[in-house]
């Protein structure tokens, strides 16, 4: 049979690029590299998937909408407001919705899939973070997406707040109101913003200034991030989960070509369905029922974005504190739901990978995740910062549920206050017992086997079930577990103290240290042999390749 070629202009196109950039080798080391499979890794996926269909849908609205405050009288399809003065952005948002083929189709897409790229931002980093996989050498794409979730909610404040309606622009207010809390440059950043007083500057330049900054500047910086992230992550190769053979040394997965590629652009068809299917049947931001803004009205029960509603709930359950002194007024109420909050866990988070590293002293590479269980610290941690970041959230929604459960709205607010600094501890604590809980029943089934139906009888008449030893696969996974390490002598050899143990940081490191391994349940094989019967591999078992680290 002959060989298989290439049709001439394919391979003449090829030949002409190798020639001139050596191609050929580039494309030759990187198509067969391997990626690890696991459901979880396509959280990340979506969020790249999410993003370009937001370039694509963006573009599309960037060409109807108009950036001027300019005020004009409606005259379009929706009657209901026909005769009503208006913005001229506030007017061709409406054009788009009504009058556009397919205008609010595209409108509807493009907002589900701002809400689902910053979900899946987020589900990628829990991820990362519950598994360990921002570890050494992966710190600075964990930097990366700390930045890129920062930047989406920036992204979203000023995307919903160009159709200068009645709801954004009540989010704008509260931009505002914040921007204006911050000691000495508060008022400065305010007007620079703004170009003018509230709600639309000297020359009703605000909505002209965030169509820049959403369509330009922000896009450009979260697309340079992805690149940067794909870039390092390409070179650093993807961590892997726990798998029999898998080790620090080499990856198991599939191929980038066919394989990856296959199934990526299967995903990226599904994302785009999904979206479709709720841009087609499932409303949202109906712009037309708010109306125009007007800075003496305000709607019943209005709630961003989920992902702003972190900041909502806390400026709702904030005290009325506010400090006067030599005629000014720092308003505390204000200044720190606005940036305490998510200063604590985002500076956290940035901060996390480096301090774990510093506790523990583990500055090895790693290419194998964790499994939530065996990090009972970090996971407690984690879980205590996604309780403190949803009971925010909840909070932002307080008029709502005291309307919806009958309750008093005081109730409410009281409920919130006391619980977000309960909530976090509460988590933290059932969170470590019940890691703690799963690693001693994963060293009992690696000490003493797994049930396996079979009633024994003994020869006094006793009845007892007979353990086997886990399957291969079951047993691999729990024995990736790395049992604690010790802490490194506070001496050496000759009594001489280490540098790193002296000092109020040297004994921070040391309790912090205990804390960190001082419940840990060592997992250890007991001598069990192999399965008697072997592992066998069905025909036509997908072959798996080998990429070294």
């Amino acid at each position: 049979m002959s060989e298989a070629t290439a049709p001439k202009a394919v391979d003449g196109t090829l030949n002409f690029l190798d020639d001139r950039l050596g191609s050929t080798t580039f494309f030759k080391r990187n198509v067969k590299k391997v990626f690890p499979d696991h459901w979880s890794f396509m959280l990340g996926e979506i969020a790249l998937y999410s993003f370009v269909i937001l370039l694509l849908t963006g573009t599309f609205l960037t060409l109807w909408f108009q950036p001027s405050m300019h005020e004009v009288v409606y005259d379009g399809s929706y009657t209901k407001l026909q005769g009503v003065k208006m913005s001229q952005a506030y007017a061709s948002t409406l054009h788009i919705s009504f009058d556009v083929r397919g205008g609010l189709l595209m409108r509807q897409i493009h907002h589900w899939a701002a809400l689902l790229f910053m979900a899946s931002i987020l589900a990628h980093m829990l991820r990362v973070f519950f598994t360990g996989a921002y570890r050494k050498p992966r710190e600075l794409n964990w930097l990366i997406g700390i930045s890129m979730f920062v930047l989406g909610m920036l992204e979203g404040l000023f995307g919903y707040s160009l159709p200068d309606d009645l709801l954004s622009g009540t989010g704008l207010r509260i931009t505002q109101g914040v921007l204006e809390s911050i000691p000495v440059v508060g008022t400065y950043g305010y007007m620079f913003l703004f170009g003018g007083e509230f709600p639309e500057g000297n020359n009703g330049e605000i909505i002209p200034r965030l169509f820049t900054l959403h369509v330009l500047l922000i896009p450009a910086l979260i697309l340079g991030l992805v690149t940067a992230h794909m870039m390092i992550m390409w070179h650093q190769k993807h961590t892997a989960m726990p798998v029999k053979q898998q080790t620090e040394k080499e990856v198991y997965g599939y191929p980038f070509y066919p394989v990856f590629m296959a199934k990526t652009g299967a995903y990226f068809l599904f994302v785009f369905g999904v979206l479709a299917l709720l841009g087609a049947f499932a409303q949202i931001n109906p712009i037309w029922l708010f109306g125009p803004y007007d800075p003496g009205a305000i709607s019943s029960a209005s709630q961003p974005d989920w992902y702003m509603g972190v900041l909502e709930g806390s400026l709702r359950i904030m005290p009325n504190w506010e400090i006067t002194a030599w005629g000014y007024t720092l308003s505390l109420n204000v200044l720190i739901p606005a940036l305490l909050p998510l200063g604590i866990i985002f500076t956290g988070a940035a901060l996390w990978p480096f301090i774990e590293q510093w506790v523990t002293g583990d500055k090895r590479h790693h290419h194998v995740n964790d499994r939530p269980r065996n990090a009972p610290v970090r996971t407690g941690v984690g879980m205590a910062a996604v309780t403190f970041y949803g009971l925010l959230w909840l909070a932002g929604a307080n008029d709502v549920l005291a309307e919806r459960f009958h309750v008093s709205l005081f109730a409410t607010t009281w409920f919130f206050r006391v619980a977000v600094f309960l909530g976090p501890v509460l988590a933290y604590v059932i969170t470590k017992r019940i890691c703690l809980g799963l690693q001693r029943k994963d060293a009992d089934v690696i000490g003493h086997g797994v049930e396996s139906g079979i009633i024994l009888m003994s020869p006094e008449g006793k009845f007892s079930e007979r353990h086997e030893p886990a399957r291969e696969e079951e047993r691999a996974v729990i024995l990736s577990k790395e049992n604690a390490r010790p802490e490194a002598p506070a001496v050496d050899a000759n009594g001489v103290p280490a540098p790193s143990s002296k000092g109020p940081l040297g004994h921070l490191r040391s309790r912090l240290h205990r804390a960190w391994t001082s419940d840990d349940i060592p997992v250890e094989e007991h001598g069990h042999g192999e399965h008697g019967d072997g592992h066998e591999v069905a025909e036509g078992e997908r072959k798996q390749l080998t990429d070294k680290h």
